[in-house]
């Protein structure tokens, strides 16, 4: 993606946020805000067992487990009562199911016992411009379960030629309904970066709604994620990053931030 359209401003906000110091401080806050995640062909009930026993930290929980609709259930009773959210993916990785199977998946991943959709945006639709437009797939989702559940829409930013598209795909989706914009499946070579995230996050920020945002896609390492929670709070305000407005997607971040504490 080319970053030539980003102002001067904005690099400065992504070169300070790229040299954070992570901060035990900071460590202990993205506990709170992880997607606990497993999405392989590999998962089993067992897979799901443990990351559910892991999702519940000696410093409390994280936000939520994501996981392959199929282990919804599993996860749901793993977790009864421990205030971990169970988010699903759907139309996952590549976005490019109609509305009608978006509907029809999430009406029963909702029934499993799902408390967050994480929608692939069908970018490939919106970036060839052909029916039906991308926002009714978002709208699919808010149709089965309005707006007590909440809406991840994974934007996928390495689909994205340029500034003014990903920008345009952030602004659809915000107006049908996302309830957070996310970077990346983390099924494609390149997956979160900086820079998507700081365009994102000023679509966040100009439209003045409580939208949040989630980094994932190859967030591994504890700088990589204390220089996202700092980059959304020098765009969006100090104390701006909680679990219900930023979540980092991730496997094995978790046990280095709870090394770095």
């Amino acid at each position: 993606m080319e970053s030539l359209m980003l102002d001067q401003k904005i690099l400065a906000l992504i070169d300070a946020a790229s040299h954070t110091e992570p901060t035990p401080d900071m460590a202990g806050r993205l506990v709170s805000m992880i997607d606990l995640t497993t999405l392989e062909d590999n998962d089993t009930p067992e897979k799901i067992a443990g990351l559910c026993r892991d999702a519940l930290t000696p410093i409390g929980p994280v936000a939520a487990v994501c996981i392959y609709p199929r282990y919804v259930g599993h996860a749901k009773a793993a977790l009864a009562g421990t205030g971990v959210r169970i988010a699903t993916v759907i139309d996952f990785p590549r976005g490019d199911g109609t509305p009608e199977d978006v509907l029809i998946a999430t009406e029963e991943a909702l029934k499993a016992g799902a408390d967050e959709i994480d929608l692939v945006f069908p970018y490939g639709r919106f970036l060839a411009d052909a029916p039906p437009p991308a926002s009714k797939n978002i709208r699919a989702v808010r149709e089965v379960g309005g707006y007590d559940i909440r809406l991840k829409v994974i934007l996928e930013v390495s689909a994205y030629p340029d500034h003014e598209s990903l920008t345009l795909a952030s602004k659809v989706a915000i107006d049908a309904g996302a309830d957070f914009l996310k970077t990346s499946t983390g099924k494609t070579a390149v997956g979160a970066s900086l820079e998507a995230a700081a365009i994102m996050l000023t679509v966040i920020a100009e439209s003045g709604l409580p939208v949040g945002f989630k980094a994932s896609g190859g967030v591994r390492e504890v700088p990589h994620a204390t220089g996202y929670l700092a980059l959304a709070e020098s765009i969006l305000g100090q104390g701006w990053a909680t679990p219900e407005t930023f979540r980092i997607g991730a496997s094995s971040l978790l046990p280095k931030l709870l090394g770095t504490l």
